[in-house]
């Protein structure tokens, strides 16, 4: 087997759905403190902007927006979203959690993996969600060993490329191409901000619109949303995540 690239992986909206877990989390902690919901499509503009991969900073702006004043303590909203997606202690026994973590569908298996090793392509995560919840679907529901991976507190938020650049170079030893999965504008922001840093370094920027997106009565806004994608930057858009070892193999043979 001849090695022939790095695939690093965001992991919410990518690996696992998290249509009713971490975005139901933003809505329920908002009407928490507001005593209103926002819609789907306010929290994808949010998205859109790039600036907002961390959630509980999502949710609080969304309250920002909407007026509410004053606004909640940072670590009293953290305690909050967290009751709603963990129901239990994050650093706990996750067969405790009561929270929406345990609703989530994934969109990979185990053996996806395998291929991409078969096929010479290392990969590894770059991923917004708090530790335990990575790891949770990672290695607890996947079965992964030994994961590389960076999560929240590892590096700074999304778009800043530290953590991204860190885990590439442990991967490739800056001598392979480095292609970045993900499914929002801070992803390929990510990526845009990795190539200003290193130049001369091969990175590619796939991206795949999020699974709620993906219902046929969403067509529309799948579109605009993918077209938000590749005004970012992003090289390539996936139909699916399972459709990225096709994708990266004609992107490094074009």
């Amino acid at each position: 087997m001849s090695l022939k690239a790095v695939l690093l992986f965001d992991i919410d909206g990518v690996i696992r759905d998290v249509g009713g877990s971490y975005r139901r989390a933003i809505v329920e902690t908002v009407h928490h403190y507001s005593g209103t919901r926002p819609s789907p499509e306010s929290i994808d503009a949010l998205k859109a902007e790039g600036c907002w991969n961390n959630d509980w900073e999502a949710s609080r702006e969304l309250l920002r927006r909407s007026g509410h004043d004053p606004l909640p303590d940072f670590e009293a909203l953290v305690e909050v979203f967290n009751g709603f997606y963990f129901g239990g202690d994050p650093e706990g026994d996750p067969s405790h959690w009561q929270g929406f973590i345990g609703s989530e569908p994934l969109l990979v298996d185990a053996a996806f993996f395998a291929d991409l090793r078969r096929a010479g392509v290392l990969w590894g995560f770059v991923s917004g969600a708090e530790p335990p919840s990575a790891r949770f679907v990672l290695e607890t529901r996947l079965g992964l060993q030994q994961v590389p991976l960076i999560a929240m507190g590892d590096a700074p938020d999304k778009p800043d490329p530290t953590g991204f650049l860190r885990l590439a170079a442990e991967l490739g030893q800056r001598q392979l191409p480095v292609a970045y999965l993900g499914d929002t504008v801070a992803d390929v922001l990510t990526v845009q901000r990795a190539r200003q840093q290193e130049p001369q370094q091969r990175f590619i920027s796939l991206a795949v619109a999020p699974p709620h997106l993906h219902k046929p009565e969403h067509q529309e806004r799948r579109r605009a949303y993918e077209a938000q994608l590749l005004h970012a930057g992003a090289d390539r858009v996936i139909p699916s995540t399972s459709a990225v070892l096709e994708v990266l193999e004609q992107t490094l043979a074009g």
